[in-house]
């Protein structure tokens, strides 16, 4: 079939590629900790188009697509899609694409995939095997983008130069950097480091209570012994005053 613009208008690009995000709990945490800490990264940041799962047909007139287990868009504006079009998004491709492997996973399966990202223009490609707790990287050569995409050849301590974040690996594990230090965090984990926060500031909250307590109390005191040595006084002169009412001199008492 020949695309024409009259034909191109009235294809269909599904929202779907009828695949699963995950196939397994591991590779679905990981899918979704990457994609929402990327979230979370770039959250301030309005041109910055992060997702997860989402089918992306770089050319208008073609069912051509891949739906990148997380992908980032710098230029394009937050927001919902049901997929991304690339002409219908000033043309502007993903530029960062990350993969998570799972058993299921086929060498012709990932090879056609690097194949579609490099054609299309991803200029950074990570691909994590958290079973082999292995992680493999590719960069498009910017001074020669005909290149295409080029093997990263050391990824342990890797600094993503569009994202700013570094991997490093471990023996039990992947861990994920950003540009200020903290370590990429499971849902869980986010919400188990906002509640030691929470705890953290009611108990400095509780502390400034008792120090403003504390500060009263002795306020207080001070307040007090100031008003028993005025009373003091008070009598002393009154006393003064009757003993010279007397005719009597307390000098020579």
């Amino acid at each position: 079939m020949v695309i024409t613009p009259e034909t191109s208008t009235n294809i269909i690009y599904p929202d779907s590629d009828g695949q699963p995000m995950a196939d397994n709990t591991k590779q679905f945490q990981w899918i979704v900790t990457i994609k929402e800490n990327l979230e979370i990264l770039f959250a301030s940041q309005p041109d910055v188009f992060v997702a997860g799962d989402l089918l992306w047909y770089p050319v208008s007139g073609e069912l051509t697509s891949q739906a990148p287990d997380a992908m980032v868009v710098f230029g394009r504006p937050k927001g919902h899609r049901g997929s991304y079009k690339q002409w219908e998004e000033d043309n502007i491709p993903v530029q960062v694409v990350f993969e998570i492997l799972s058993p299921g996973n086929t060498l012709k399966e990932m090879a056609k995939k690097l194949k579609f990202y490099e054609r299309y223009g991803v200029e950074e490609y990570y691909i994590y095997d958290p079973d082999k707790i292995d992680l493999n990287g590719w960069l498009r050569n910017q001074e020669n983008q005909e290149n295409g995409l080029e093997v990263i050849e050391e990824m342990d301590s890797w600094v993503s130069p569009r994202l700013g974040i570094r991997f490093q690996l471990t023996p039990e594990t992947l861990e994920i950097y950003r540009p200020d230090g903290e370590k990429f965090l499971t849902s869980v984990e986010l919400a188990q480091q906002r509640e030691l926060e929470r705890q953290r500031a009611e108990t400095e909250h509780q502390r400034a209570e008792t120090e403003h307590q504390r500060a009263e109390t002795e306020h207080q005191r001070a307040e007090t012994a100031i008003s028993q040595l005025e009373a003091e006084q008070q009598r002393y002169q009154d006393l003064l005053k009757k003993l010279q009412e007397k005719g009597i001199d307390p000098e020579q008492l």
